[in-house]
């Protein structure tokens, strides 16, 4: 069993790995850190009690976030629920640009916890 997070470089991202590091500690796990900020990624103030494993994008930089997750989900049997960081947006910002977690919540094949930074 183990948690994944898809971590943004916002608020939202590193609010979803902080709710999923808790997620892990309840269920006695570790983390699946998919790192989608093309940088690196600091997990360091994380906390040393839950393991946390950093998966960097691979591929093109402007490979589809999306796909990138569920790649990592469908490679990783173990993962039994998918975090994301989401932020309210209007109905036409949805419409227009469409949305990374929306896609997410509707293709997941494991099941999603959407945690917002308050």
């Amino acid at each position: 069993m183990a948690v994944l997070v898809a971590v943004t470089d916002s608020d939202e991202g590193r609010h979803a790995l902080s709710e999923a590091v808790s997620e892990a500690r309840m269920l006695g796990t570790d983390v699946i850190a998919v790192n989608l900020t093309l940088g690196a990624l600091d997990t360091s103030d994380v906390g040393g009690d839950v393991a946390v494993r950093v998966i960097d994008r691979a591929g093109r930089e402007d490979r589809d976030p999306v796909i990138a997750v569920i790649d990592e989900i469908e490679a990783h049997p173990e993962v039994t629920r998918l975090v994301i960081g989401i932020k309210k947006r209007s109905r036409v910002g949805k419409a227009l640009l469409g949305s990374v977690s929306q896609r997410l919540l509707m293709t997941s094949p494991v099941p999603v916890l959407t945690v917002r930074p308050s």
